[in-house]
């Protein structure tokens, strides 16, 4: 049977599934992350927030990156950010040794360009970008929108989607106190959906966060946006 192209593959992401023991439940990427497999010669370890964990995965399974592995931290640190570098720093100190080629697959995620400072100390790449909605939709894109005085939009991917109470509703107290909405979100205008995969019930749940904030709601598809090429470059190209 001739093998799919990439084109055909990259749109049944959706149905990827994990490697086998490797749990990708989003309460579990949350709270714990994903750890690394075993390392073998010649391999790439990719140290991503567990947030980016099923995207970065199908990307590798569509394009057939089988020398790239995956570990994640747990995603939870986006509510502590101070905490992000330390964490990034921890993991690439405990794999440095075993793996021929480290990348870092956070943004800058409100480290203020600290996290930019410490990898460029410890010698590993990290995606560009302010955040994964940027780098989602584009950096260039995502520039431009700001620029364009977009700057009341609140941002939510599929995982947020997903997580939507764990990130948004109940850190910020809303599951006990939802008469403070409209303070809490009174700056928002827009609660803006960047899907990376198609789902008919992500669309509908991501509606019905934008209706629990009281605000509007746009979808834009932005696949995986940049995410996908720096991959790719890490890789060396796509392997078709």
């Amino acid at each position: 049977m001739a093998r799919k192209g990439r084109a055909a593959r990259l749109t049944e992401r959706a149905a990827f599934q994990p490697p086998s023991g490797r749990s990708l439940e989003e309460s579990s990427l949350t709270e714990r992350g994903l750890a690394a497999p075993e390392k073998k010669t010649g391999r790439i370890l990719l140290i991503a927030c567990g947030a980016l964990a099923r995207e970065i995965l199908a990307i590798k399974d569509a394009n057939q990156l089988d020398h790239i592995d995956l570990t994640c931290l747990p995603a939870k640190l986006h509510l502590y950010p101070e905490q992000i570098v330390d964490a990034v720093e921890g993991a690439v100190a405990k794999h440095r040794m075993t793996y021929d080629t480290i990348h870092v697959v956070y943004a800058d995620c409100g480290t203020g360009g600290v996290l930019e400072r410490k990898c460029a100390e410890l010698g590993v790449e990290m995606i560009a970008g302010p955040h994964c909605y940027s780098f989602f939709e584009g950096n260039e894109t995502f520039a431009r929108h700001t620029d364009e005085g977009e700057i009341t939009a609140f941002y939510l991917t599929d995982f947020l989607v997903k997580q939507f109470d764990a990130f948004v509703w109940r850190p910020m107290g809303l599951d006990k106190h939802p008469e403070l909405r409209d303070m809490v979100f009174g700056n928002y205008t827009k609660l803006v959906y960047q899907s990376q995969i198609t789902d008919a019930d992500l669309l509908a749940k991501a509606k019905d966060c934008a209706d629990r904030m009281g605000l509007a709601f746009e979808h834009r598809h932005t696949g995986y946006g940049d995410l996908e090429g720096a991959m790719l470059q890490w890789a060396g190209g796509a392997r078709d």
